[in-house]
This record gives C-alpha cells, sequence and structure tokens, in this order.
C-alpha cells in the first residue's frame, strides 16, 4: 500500500533510498511508461509501443522490459543488464507532486528502497540536499516536461493513423507458444506514404524525431526474444 507524503528534511532527514535493481525492490516489471523526449536514450535498448489507458480512452507510451506479465529481461544478479535505465523506474520510490506555489518532490514511505542504515541519503547533516536527491528532482522535472507534450504527441500519431495493434509470437522457457498482445506500434507502411505536406507538419511540430525513434526500437523484439530464450529462468 503506497504511502505518499511531501519529502522534508526534518521529518526524513536521515532516510537513504537503495538504487540497485532487484525484483525484491519491485523491478521485475514488464514496462515502464514513457513520454516522446526520452525515446532516443530508450530505443538502443528497449521496443517502444503503446498501451490504451486503464479507461480504455486513450493511448500511453510505455518501453517494453519482458514479453509476459511480471517479467523483466534486464534484471540479472549484477542488477541491469543495459546502459539506460527508463526514468520511470530511475526516479522510484519519488514522485512529483503540487501545491499552490509549483512542482514538490514526495516519496512513498512503504517502499521497501527506504532504508534508515543503507543506501543513498537524501539530506546533508546540516540540512542541506545532497548530489543523489538533486540528481532526482532533475529527472523528476525531465518527466513532468516530457509528460506536458506527450498528449501533442498522441495527437499527431492518431491524426495521422499511425498507431496498429500487433500480435508477437514468442515461446516461454519450455517451448510453449506464447502471445504479445494489447500493445500498438507505428503503421510503418503508412508512416512511409506520408506526404511532404504531412511531414513538414510533423517536423514542424517537432515529432518527427521521436517518430524515427519509436520506428527504430522496434528493432529490439528480436533482443528481447533473445533474452527470453537465453535466460528466462533468471528473470521471471
Amino acid at each position: 500500500m503506497a504511502q505518499h507524503v511531501l519529502l522534508n528534511n526534518v521529518d526524513h532527514h536521515d532516510l537513504r533510498v537503495i538504487t540497485h535493481k532487484s525484483a525484491a525492490l519491485g523491478d521485475a516489471v514488464m514496462l515502464a511508461h514513457t513520454f516522446p523526449a526520452e525515446f532516443r536514450a530508450l530505443q538502443a535498448h528497449y521496443p517502444i509501443v503503446y498501451q490504451k489507458t486503464a479507461d480504455g480512452l486513450s493511448f500511453q507510451a510505455v518501453a517494453l522490459l519482458g514479453l509476459q506479465a511480471g517479467q523483466n529481461l534486464f534484471l540479472c544478479p549484477e542488477g541491469w543488464d543495459a546502459a539506460y535505465i527508463p526514468l520511470a523506474l530511475r526516479r522510484q520510490p519519488f514522485l512529483i507532486g503540487r501545491d499552490g506555489q509549483g512542482l514538490q518532490v514526495h516519496v512513498d514511505l512503504d517502499s521497501p528502497r527506504l532504508s534508515r542504515t543503507e543506501g543513498e541519503p537524501l539530506f546533508l547533516p546540516q540540512g542541506g540536499t545532497t548530489p543523489y536527491l538533486q540528481q532526482i528532482s532533475a529527472i523528476l522535472g525531465a518527466i513532468h516536461e516530457g509528460v506536458q507534450h506527450a498528449d501533442d504527441f498522441l495527437r499527431a500519431l492518431l491524426s495521422h493513423e499511425l498507431l496498429e495493434p500487433f500480435v508477437l509470437q514468442t515461446q516461454d522457457s519450455q517451448g510453449q507458444a506464447q502471445n504479445l498482445s494489447g500493445f500498438y506500434t507505428l503503421q510503418e507502411e503508412r508512416m512511409a506514404a506520408l506526404d511532404a505536406a504531412s511531414l513538414g507538419e510533423l517536423h514542424a511540430q517537432g515529432h518527427l524525431q521521436a517518430l524515427y525513434m519509436m520506428l527504430a526500437s522496434q528493432s529490439q523484439f528480436a533482443s528481447l526474444i533473445e533474452r527470453q530464450a537465453r535466460v528466462p529462468e533468471a528473470h521471471g
């Protein structure tokens, strides 16, 4: 049960955060929410796709980390097996709050990452913020900024009818067939057929790079399938 509170240097002066990645700390997840400004960093490691939001009325961009629920194929005994970790996971156990004066840093006091004895400290002995907490603040700021422009990109995808559902057929560690479904990817033929005016409009709106990064990320499906076949039992 999450317990989100405003972070402060009085009540939380001795809090520390365990930063290594493991299933025990909540990292056994098959996807991480993302936004177009992060696509460039993600596309070298993870497929970027869309899924329906919980209310079924819109779409949310996600980076796929596994091919079935609760599976993260990037977890290994040494931590995280990729050069880039999605911001949605790096920011944990912190989240963005707000009041009348602006954004705030909140923390989930029920997170297994919090400790009083190990991990990265949040505050200096005299009360100032540590470099680690400053980094977290920057990550939360990047997420907040990125999310502000995510709807514009989604509208562009939908207006040009560039999203399509797909089914990916894979095999589990016993060789049993499995289908990955419920996600949406770029309609490559429709994108290739966009005329100069449409491409110019997408470029002017700042969406063209994110489109190409999302398209490039599709090659990472082969990497996920290879990871599942190579070491499935280590990442469930």
